[in-house]
C-alpha cells in the first residue's frame, strides 16, 4: 500500500476550507471511477471481463455461451474424477457424480459474468481485482446428499458384519470350534461429512471410512481347539517310569473315556477371557483310586539267611523301595501332558526306602546267633496239605522283625488263593471239616506260635482251633504228646490273626525249613540272646467232654455200599498252659496263661445211596478217609 506524506502546516486552516477540499476530491474520484467502470462495461459488453477464470479455466473476454463451452470441455471432474474409499485390502472408487455431485455450468458462468458489473464500488473492486492479477472463481456445484448416502449405505452392506463370539466344546470325541469374529459398522453419517468436505475441493482424493469395531469378549481359541484334538487323537497311556519285571501297568484310556474326563469352559484372566481345558477332578480321581492299589506297595526289607559258619548275613532277596501313587500330582501331570499332545504319561509316585537294605550287616542289625528253633510234624498229611504248608512257610523265610515291633502273621500271608500257589485241602469252617483253599496253613501258624512262645517273646494275639487236631501233637518218630495240646494256633486273616512282639533291642531274623521227607517244618529265630529263660507247664485236660456219636449222611456222588469219613472224633476239654519268662539274673520279666477250650467233635461218615448199614462198613474198616 502506497501513501503520501503531507507536511505539517504552519497554522491550522479554517474548518470550512478543509471540508471544501475533501468534497472536491470525492467528486473527482467518483467521476473517475464511474468513467472507468462504464468504459469497461461498454468495451466488454456481452462478454466476461478480462482476468476472470472458473476452476482454473480462463474465461476472459468470452461470451456466456463461449464460457459454457469452455467449462464443459475443460471441467470433467464430476464424470472423470475419482474418490477412493479404502478398508483394509478392500478399495472402492467412485466418480463424484455417482456420489451426487453436479457441476452447475450455467450458474458458474453467470457468476463469472457478473464480476465487475455490480454497483459503483463493487463493480469497480471486481474490475480492479481482475485487471491486477486475475480472479479465479470457485465453480458452482450442487451436492445431493441423498445420492451419497445411498452409495455409502451400499458400502455398509459390504463392510458391516455382526460380532461373533468364539465357541469351543466337545461332542463325544469331536472338537466343535467356531472362531470369533470382530464386528464392524460403517458410520454413514460421519463418513458423509468427510465426503462432502472432499468433494468441495473439486479434486481427486481418498475419503477415510468411519468404521466402528465391536470386538468379542473372546476372539480366538484355536490353540485350545488344537490341543483338544491332539489330546483325543490317540489313547492315553499311564505308565510307571523305569518299570521293573512284575510291576503293574500300563493303563490305557481310550479317547472316548478321556473325552468324558475333560472339561472345557471360559475363565477370566489378567489378559481377558479365554477357554481353559481341565480334567474333571472326580473322574480322574476315581480312575486313579482304582490304579493306586495296584501301584502302591510298602517298602520291603532285604531278606537274608544267617550263615552259622561265617556268622554273616547272606542276601536271598533284595530290598524293595516302597511307593505311593500321588493322585493330585498325577492329575496335574495328565492335564499338562494331554494339552502338550503327550499320550504316554508317567504316574507321579512318592517313594519310601526300606529300613534294611541289601548291604546291611548282621553286626549292624544285632543278629549274632540262633536264639531258638522249633519243629512241628505233620505225618499223614495229603499232598495238597503239604503244598500249602510249603507255600505258606516260604512267605516267612528270611523275614526281619524290627526291635520292639509287633509282628502280624496275617500281614505277611496276604491272599490265600489258588493263584498264589495254594491248593484245596481240609479246613475247619463253620463247625465242620470241609475242603477249602489253604488247608494246612495252620501248621505254619502253630509252628510260629510255639517258636515265639518257647523263645520267650510276648504273645499279643492267638486263637486255638475248634477241636484238637492230631497233627499238632506229633513228636519225632511216630508218637504224639498230649502235653502239646493247647499249643496250636489258627489264622483266618483278617478276622483271626497271630501276633507276637519282638521286645528286644535287636532285629529278629526268621528262617523256615520245610522237610517233606521228615514231614516236618522247622522255624528258626536269629538275633542276640539276652539270656532270658522260659519255664512252662501244661496243666492237663480238664472238663473233658466225650466226642458225640458218629453222624451218617448220604452222598449221591458215592456208589452203593461205600462210605467216606469226612470228619474225625475228638473229645472236648479245657486246657491251660502257663509260662514264666526270666531275665539273665533270674528275675521274672513276665508271665502268661494260654487258655484253650476245645469242643467235642463228631465223626462224620458219608455213604452211597442204597447202602443198608453204613455203621457196619465203619466197624469193618471199609470206610475211606
Amino acid at each position: 500500500m502506497s501513501y503520501v506524506v503531507v507536511p505539517q502546516p504552519q497554522r491550522s486552516p479554517f474548518p470550512y476550507q478543509i471540508l471544501a477540499a475533501l468534497t472536491i476530491g470525492l467528486v473527482l474520484f467518483l467521476s473517475a471511477a464511474g468513467g472507468l467502470t462504464g468504459s469497461l462495461r461498454i468495451v466488454y459488453s456481452g462478454r466476461i471481463l478480462p482476468g476472470i477464470s472458473v476452476a482454473g479455466v480462463d474465461l476472459s473476454s468470452r461470451t456466456p455461451d463461449q464460457a459454457v463451452a469452455a467449462l464443459e470441455e475443460r471441467i470433467t471432474y464430476p464424470e472423470s474424477g475419482q474418490v477412493v474409499f479404502r478398508y483394509g485390502d478392500e478399495v472402492w472408487v467412485a466418480h463424484p457424480q455417482e456420489l451426487g455431485l453436479v457441476f452447475d455450468v450455467g450458474a458458474s458462468v453467470e457468476q463469472a459474468y457478473r464480476v465487475g458489473r455490480g454497483g459503483l464500488f463493487s463493480g469497480l473492486a471486481g474490475q480492479v481485482n481482475a485487471l491486477q492479477g486475475g480472479w479465479d472463481l470457485a465453480p458452482v456445484i450442487v451436492f445431493d446428499e441423498r445420492v451419497a448416502h445411498g452409495y455409502l449405505q451400499n458400502l455398509a452392506m459390504q463392510i458391516d458384519r455382526t460380532v461373533v463370539e468364539t465357541e469351543l466344546s466337545l461332542n463325544g470325541t469331536e472338537v466343535l470350534y467356531t472362531p470369533g469374529q470382530t464386528g464392524r459398522v460403517l458410520d454413514v453419517d460421519a463418513t458423509l461429512e468427510v465426503l462432502a468436505t472432499q468433494l468441495k475441493t473439486f479434486a481427486d482424493g481418498e475419503v477415510p471410512l468411519v468404521i466402528e469395531e465391536q470386538v468379542p469378549a473372546l476372539l480366538d481359541a484355536s490353540a485350545q481347539a488344537e490341543a483338544l484334538r491332539q489330546a483325543l487323537s490317540a489313547p492315553l497311556t499311564l505308565i510307571i517310569s523305569d518299570a521293573q519285571p512284575g510291576d503293574p501297568g500300563p493303563w490305557t484310556l481310550e479317547p472316548t473315556l478321556v473325552a468324558g474326563m475333560l472339561t472345557v469352559g471360559r475363565a477370566q484372566t489378567d489378559t481377558g477371557w479365554q477357554y481353559e481345558i481341565a480334567l474333571d477332578t472326580r473322574s480322574i480321581e476315581q480312575f486313579l483310586e482304582q490304579v493306586a492299589p495296584q501301584v502302591n506297595r510298602t517298602p520291603q526289607n532285604a531278606r537274608f539267611y544267617f550263615d552259622d559258619n561265617t556268622r554273616q548275613l547272606v542276601l536271598i532277596e533284595p530290598a524293595l523301595v516302597g511307593r505311593t501313587l500321588d493322585i493330585g500330582a498325577t492329575q496335574d501331570a495328565v492335564t499338562q501332558g494331554l494339552l502338550l499332545g503327550q499320550h504316554e504319561i508317567p504316574l507321579a509316585l512318592d517313594s519310601e526306602d526300606p529300613e534294611v537294605g541289601n548291604d546291611d550287616t548282621a553286626q549292624a542289625l544285632g543278629i549274632t546267633e540262633l536264639v531258638y528253633a522249633e519243629t512241628t510234624y505233620f505225618r499223614g498229611s495229603s499232598a495238597a496239605r503239604l503244598q500249602n504248608i510249603e507255600t505258606s512257610a516260604a512267605q516267612f523265610h528270611g523275614l526281619l522283625v524290627p526291635p520292639n515291633a509287633t509282628f502280624s502273621m496275617g500281614d505277611v500271608l496276604g491272599d490265600i488263593s489258588l493263584d498264589n500257589g495254594y491248593a484245596e485241602a481240609l479246613i475247619i469252617y463253620n463247625g465242620r471239616t470241609i475242603t477249602g483253599v489253604g488247608g494246612g496253613v495252620c501248621q505254619v501258624s502253630t509252628t510260629l506260635f510255639r517258636t515265639a512262645f518257647f523263645a520267650g517273646y510276648p504273645i499279643v494275639e492267638r486263637h486255638a482251633h475248634a477241636f484238637r487236631v492230631f497233627y499238632y501233637e506229633q513228636r519225632p518218630g511216630s508218637g504224639t504228646d498230649p502235653a502239646l495240646a493247647g499249643l496250636d494256633a489258627t489264622v483266618y486273616f483278617p478276622l483271626v490273626d497271630l501276633k507276637f512282639t519282638n521286645d528286644r533291642p535287636y532285629w529278629l531274623l526268621m528262617e523256615t525249613y520245610f522237610n517233606p521227607i521228615e514231614m516236618s517244618l522247622t522255624w528258626k529265630f536269629y538275633s542276640t540272646n539276652d539270656g532270658r529263660t522260659v519255664q512252662w507247664q501244661n496243666l492237663g485236660l480238664r472238663n473233658v467232654v466225650p466226642a458225640p456219636e458218629p453222624l451218617f449222611e448220604e452222598n449221591a456222588d458215592l456208589a452203593p455200599e461205600t462210605c467216606l469219613q469226612v470228619d474225625y472224633p475228638a473229645d472236648g476239654a479245657d486246657i491251660t498252659v502257663t509260662r514264666m519268662v526270666y531275665d539273665l539274673n533270674g528275675k521274672v520279666l513276665f508271665s502268661d496263661n494260654i487258655q484253650t477250650q476245645y469242643e467235642a467233635w463228631q465223626a462224620v461218615y458219608q455213604y452211597g445211596p442204597g447202602t443198608e448199614d453204613p455203621a457196619a462198613l465203619v466197624a469193618q474198616g471199609s470206610c475211606n478217609h
